[in-house]
């Protein structure tokens, strides 16, 4: 796991850096997706709610639209999704403790997986690997972000 301006990025993750979310390919086209460190710390620290549209479960989204709404003192706003495709679900942890999301927002703290409808078409416009953190680390330096 690399850090940036203290903000941990995995880098077997996939990243859609201006959005500050990510994804996790599962196999058969199912891909985990959920918020960054970076997205965590400019929330605040501390959430009321992360709640993903009951509506659109078993619907398709597009790639940067809003799957889940996150909530906290200094923000309310939209998680987009990384990749277009099915939501499948969402991460039932979150809706009793959507803090799960800020203290490991890479594993127990994911918030939807969707079934990928173009993975291969779409995973250009994600970054990941040592490209993914140089991508984010630029961003971070730009807006002078730091998770420290």
């Amino acid at each position: 796991m690399a850090t940036v301006n203290g903000c941990n990025l995995p880098e077997d993750l996939y990243y859609l850096v201006e959005k500050h979310v990510w994804a996790k390919p599962l196999g058969g086209g199912l891909v985990r997706v959920g918020i960054t460190s970076v997205a965590a710390k400019l929330s605040g620290g501390k959430l009321a709610a992360l709640t993903v549209k009951a509506k659109n479960i078993g619907q398709e989204v597009k790639q940067s639209k809003s799957i889940a709404t996150v909530e906290s003192s200094k923000f309310v706003g939209p998680v987009p999704a990384p990749i277009s495709g099915i939501l499948l679900r969402a991460n039932d942890k979150l809706v009793s403790d959507p803090n799960i999301a800020i203290a490991d927002p890479y594993g127990e703290g994911w918030v939807a997986e969707i079934q990928a409808s173009d993975w291969d078409g779409e995973v250009g416009l994600l970054v990941t690997g040592a490209a993914g953190v140089a991508a984010y680390q630029a961003k971070l330096v730009a807006e002078n972000i730091s998770c420290s």
